[in-house]
């Protein structure tokens, strides 16, 4: 399809605003940026989006596919056939491209049966988002997510439970360096894997080319994390200036799931597993704090909400941008950190910012985030989105929508 987004506030991710340009969408790339004026005598498909903002599709680095967001996601994962898991997570892999997010990594699933909805989506054959996935988590005995994770222990077993993972065709390596709040019995800002154990596993991750992302909330586990290589810190909750200092130079991610802490904490009585909501609301304050001082220093931050946690509803994605400008992150970089630096993150060089030649995944809101991050935070704002071209959402009206086709 070819059409051309005339009107609309070009905001391209990479902290960059264009005014009174046109864009067209050919072949399913950004075929051409350029002056309003210079289309003058196109007579294709056209979106009137006055009044509006064009952006990227929005990039989510820690999603869980085969959850779904109930007050306690393991419920149904235990006493659901695996037929049953991977329908739900094809339909929470679309819901989510209909959100405005139009890439996520899923960052540990249940026995591979979301490599499925990934290759159905990466290859077109269904629409959806283009997906990277971790596989199994690799944690120890006992240790945060334990019921669907590899469980390894010492550095051999470690190094094993990774090649199995790349043997498997997982995208990255997820590794467990401390307690979580999801997990009975952990304590989070306990470290779980040693030093030795967490950098063997990393570096045979990196061995075969694979991003390493670690589950990462207390001191101890992120600087044995950071200290291994690792490529991203999974929520970061209890940062310290020694983290920061160290992780800085080598310019490490957090991806701070502010929206999975968050929904805990407001769902106490829907069902949450009383020790959850209790480590949750232990954590909730020093969890934005850790992230506003990292984002104050500098350091690299990519999107991830960690959606299909407790009422961490797939599709919803975008309300982490709000979470982000609510604790001081500006609504330019909170952008930036949801589409440019979050495919940075995935090794996505085709996608994530606005530019010619790039993949034609963008979101269309009403009004200007910039001014009110809601404008693309609220997905009722949401105008249009499109993958790779093609339409996977239009609001724009019946008329509208008829009045396209037929040009």
């Amino acid at each position: 399809m070819t059409m051309l987004f005339v009107g609309a506030t070009i905001i391209d991710g990479t902290g960059k605003s264009l005014k009174d340009h046109a864009l067209l969408v050919q072949d399913g790339k950004i075929a051409r940026i350029a002056p309003a004026g210079e289309f003058t005598g196109y007579d294709g498909a056209k979106v009137d989006a006055k009044g509006m903002s064009l952006l990227p599709g929005l990039i989510d680095c820690h999603v869980h596919l085969c959850m779904g967001a109930e007050g306690n996601p393991s419920v149904f994962m235990q006493s659901s056939r695996p037929d049953q898991i991977t329908m739900r997570a094809l339909e929470h892999a679309q819901i989510t491209l209909r959100g405005g997010t139009t890439a996520v990594r899923d960052c540990g699933g249940k026995d591979y049966l979301e490599f499925a909805v990934r290759d159905a989506c990466n290859s077109g054959k269904q629409l959806g988002p283009t997906i990277r996935a971790a596989g199994r988590m690799i944690c120890m005995t006992g240790g945060h997510g334990n019921r669907y994770g590899r469980i390894a222990d010492g550095v051999d077993d470690v190094v094993k439970a990774v090649r199995e993972q790349v043997h498997a065709g997982s995208d990255l390596i997820k590794i467990m360096a401390t307690g979580g709040v999801m997990t009975p019995g952990v304590n989070p800002e306990d470290a779980h894997y040693s030093p030795e154990e967490l950098a063997a596993g990393i570096a045979e991750g990196h061995r075969f080319h694979k991003t390493c992302a670690s589950h990462a909330q207390g001191e101890e586990g992120i600087l044995n994390a950071v200290r291994g290589g690792i490529d991203s810190i999974e929520h970061g909750i209890f940062l310290t200036q020694q983290c920061i200092d160290e992780m800085l130079p080598r310019g490490t991610y957090i991806v701070p799931t502010l929206a999975a802490v968050f929904n805990i904490v407001r769902n106490k009585d829907n069902g949450v597993p009383p020790y959850a909501y209790e480590k949750a609301a232990r954590v909730a304050e020093r969890h934005k704090e850790s992230i506003r001082l990292y984002y104050k220093a500098g350091g690299n931050l990519a999107m991830g909400t960690d959606a299909g946690t407790p009422y961490n509803k797939h599709g919803e994605n975008a309300r982490e941008l709000a979470y982000m400008v609510e604790i001081g992150i500006s609504p330019m970089d909170a952008i930036a950190i949801s589409t440019k630096n979050a495919a940075d993150l995935m090794r996505l060089t085709d996608r994530g910012h606005i530019a010619e030649g790039l993949a034609a995944d963008l979101l269309l809101v009403k009004g200007d985030p910039l001014a009110d991050i809601d404008a693309v935070a609220d997905a009722a704002n949401h105008v249009l989105v499109l993958k790779n071209g093609i339409v996977a959402v239009d609001r724009r009206g019946a008329a509208a929508a008829v009045r396209m086709a037929a040009e």
